[in-house]
This record gives structure tokens, sequence and C-alpha cells, in this order.
């Protein structure tokens, strides 16, 4: 149910109500939904490999095409994107420093990762009917670091002691 929750929020970014409502989960809450989320987006593969076999999947019984797709889709899938978050968030700490906001890095990945909601969202729905190309990639990032920056901005400016 706070999954749900999550996901619901994470669509109504950059709302000012549902960024602080989503920065005061756990970190714990927010890797597991992008397990969730990552385990979503990799099905329409996970799909296409059990209607389509071929290469070395099509020898293998569907229990151990599952672990082949675990170990070699799933795994390196989330490497990938839990990197490319750090990443963003890492940039996001620069911008934070141009706009003169106060923002700790966990609280910038947070928010890189409720950016991807939509963009994981788009992305399974379309793959399930249409190929993809990587240019959903490139527009996705930009996506996220465009909402990033709008994520900072509502933050107020650190105050100059004196």
């Amino acid at each position: 149910m706070v999954f749900l929750h999550v996901y619901t929020e994470s669509l109504k970014l950059p709302n000012k109500k549902a960024l602080f409502k989503l920065n005061r989960l756990g970190m714990d809450v927010v890797v597991v939904y992008l397990f969730i989320m990552l385990f979503i987006v990799s099905l329409p593969a996970l799909i296409d490999q059990i209607v389509d076999p071929s290469g070395f999947s099509s020898y293998l019984n569907i229990f151990f095409l599952f672990i082949y797709f675990f170990i070699f889709y799933y795994l390196p899938l989330n490497l990938i994107v839990f990197g490319f978050l750090s990443l963003i968030a890492f940039f996001g700490k620069w911008i934070t420093k141009l706009m003169n906001r106060k923002l700790r890095y966990s609280i910038l990945w947070k928010m890189c990762t409720y950016t991807t909601t939509l963009p994981f969202t788009l992305y399974t729905i379309i793959a399930l009917f249409f190929p993809i190309s990587n240019m959903f990639l490139w527009l996705s990032i930009f996506y996220t670091v465009l909402l990033l920056i709008k994520m900072i901005s509502i933050y107020p400016t650190r105050r100059k002691r004196s």
C-alpha cells in the first residue's frame, strides 16, 4: 500500500506538497520502490523472451529462463540505473550549490528516483506493444534532470550567517 502511495505521489511531481510528502519517507522505502519499478520495467523483455525464445534462451526450460533473466538482465539493469541515478544526484549537488540551496545528497537521490516513475511507466506501456529506441533513454535522462532542477528550485535559499 505504501508503494502505491509513493507511485501516485511521484506522478504529481514537481508539486510542492507531493515533493515534501515523498521526502519524509525513509531510504528503505525508496530503494524497494525502485526495485519494484525496475522489475515492472523489465517485464516486457521477460515476456518477449518467453514468447519468442531465440539464441541461448531457446534451450532453457522456464525455471532456468527466469534465473537466466534475473542474472543477465534484471541485476545489470539495477546496477546501471542505480549508477545513473547516483550520477544525476551528484550533478544535482552542483546545481544546489549554484542555486544556493541546502540539500543533502540523500534527498537529491530520492528526488531523482521519484522522477523516474513517469519515464519507467511510459517505457513499460510502450515496450509491451512496440520496440523502443535508445532515444527514449536520453529523453528520460533529460526529463529527470529538468525535473530535478525544478524540484531543487522549490526549496528555499540558504540564509547567510552574520
